[in-house]
């Protein structure tokens, strides 16, 4: 066990980014697009260890998250409110509706697996969302950061074992896959499918919970090389993930007449062709990953709010279970309630773009601090962080122009 002890920060980024959304997204892109999307999810990956690298560094150098940072940084304060209430727009509707969606995919994980039960599918939805919030609410009420970092690390592996057996299981053409990782190549039509794969991986939520959970588990400089290796293990581990995800749907739907809407279609639909284990693993998997990000979010939420709004940030304080808990209560509130939350997730999408490039731009300013003295962004670090910068500014504007043109 004491291998495993160096890991965890990194761990809970890749359980938060994996989640449905992130398997149905690489899910709709291997039904249709083949293999060819593939190097998008590499350039997520490399753009997500770019910018989860200098927040963990900023954690462990600095002894205060994200949001303390942020908070500090800004003196003036018409623009201290403005990013404050950015902030907390983005965070409380943002993760509020999409625990909604990651307390549902978990749900719909367990309706597959449990399909041949004698219960009603809305009862079952009903029934699963409120065993997965309780789940959630006791492994976060325990106020234990070991706890939960177990916890998760071993959802991770799960969701690991599940999705990578899948791949096996269903022999993709690994020529086609290598072809279309390492080619770049946008199909006609595929542009937004190429900004939700990399919007689902390159999240500003992750930034706020990297450097809070980085101080937690290493207390001083010279433990940066475990951070960082704990960071190029976990998160290609997550790209691992999301590779299979959408090798498995290259393979099985792609040019073939079964149409994929959303997550709940996928398990199904693998089992009449690929037998009842495929069926089983990808519904195991889609569990594992709806838990994991349900327990993930409510945390990021928490430690992102607690830190931009200068109250107490202990995983045990009654303050820091307030915020995780109203997250928790909305997601389980949405996914129960069988409302499909257009509105909420419109808003969330409008927020989620204007806040990312925001939160990597005063990422990168604040990497480049004299306070952190040695540890400040050397000049690639910088012309790599602004290139990807530069990338999160175009997906911003193409999500709110998406948004606004719904």
């Amino acid at each position: 066990m004491s291998k495993f002890s160096k890991f965890g920060p990194a761990v809970l980024v890749t359980a938060a980014f994996i989640g449905p959304g992130s398997v149905i997204t690489a899910s709709l892109a291997g039904a249709n697009y083949g293999f060819a999307l593939a190097w998008a999810l590499v350039f997520s990956v490399i753009a997500t260890i770019i910018l989860q690298e200098m927040s963990a560094r900023l954690g462990i150098v600095t002894r205060q998250g994200l949001g303390e940072n942020i908070r500090q940084s800004i003196t003036h304060p018409i623009l201290k409110w403005f990013v404050v209430s950015l902030v907390i727009i983005a965070i409380v509707i943002g993760n509020g509706a999409y625990q909604g969606g990651n307390i549902s995919g978990a749900t719909l994980g367990l309706m597959s697996l449990f399909s041949s039960a004698d219960i009603s599918p809305v009862s079952a939805q009903i029934l699963f969302s409120f065993i997965i919030g309780i789940s959630a609410f006791l492994l976060l009420i325990s106020g234990s950061y070991k706890i939960i970092e177990k916890a998760l690390i071993l959802l991770v592996v799960l969701m690991s074992i599940a999705f990578v057996l899948t791949f096996i299981v269903i022999q993709p053409d690994i020529i086609a896959l290598l072809l279309g990782m390492f080619v770049p190549h946008i199909p006609s039509g595929a542009t937004l499918t190429v900004i939700a794969l990399i919007g689902t991986t390159v999240v500003p939520y992750n930034l706020f919970l990297h450097a809070a959970s980085a101080k937690e588990k290493w207390h001083s400089v010279e433990q940066l090389p475990e951070a960082r290796k704990d960071l190029y293990i976990a998160i290609p581990l997550g790209g691992l993930i999301s590779i299979a995800i959408m090798s498995t749907a290259a393979t099985a739907f792609f040019g073939q007449q079964i149409t994929i809407h959303s997550a709940a279609d996928l398990a199904p639909a693998l089992a009449p062709v690929f037998g009842e284990s495929a069926k089983i693993l990808m519904s195991l998997g889609l569990f594992a990953a709806g838990i994991s990000s349900a327990v993930t979010a409510p945390l990021a939420a928490a430690y992102a709010l607690s830190g931009i709004l200068n109250i107490n940030n202990q995983l045990n304080s009654r303050a820091f279970k307030s915020i995780w808990f109203i997250i928790l209560v909305s997601g389980v509130l949405l996914a129960s309630s069988g409302y499909k939350p257009i509105s909420i997730i419109w808003f969330a999408q409008v927020a989620n773009g204007i806040l990312l490039p925001v939160i990597t731009l005063f990422l990168l300013l604040m990497m480049n601090n004299k306070k952190l003295g040695d540890y400040r962004n050397s000049l690639l670090q910088n012309i790599l962080g602004l290139g990807v910068l530069l990338i999160t500014l175009l997906l911003s504007g193409r999500s709110l122009f998406s948004a606004f043109t719904v």
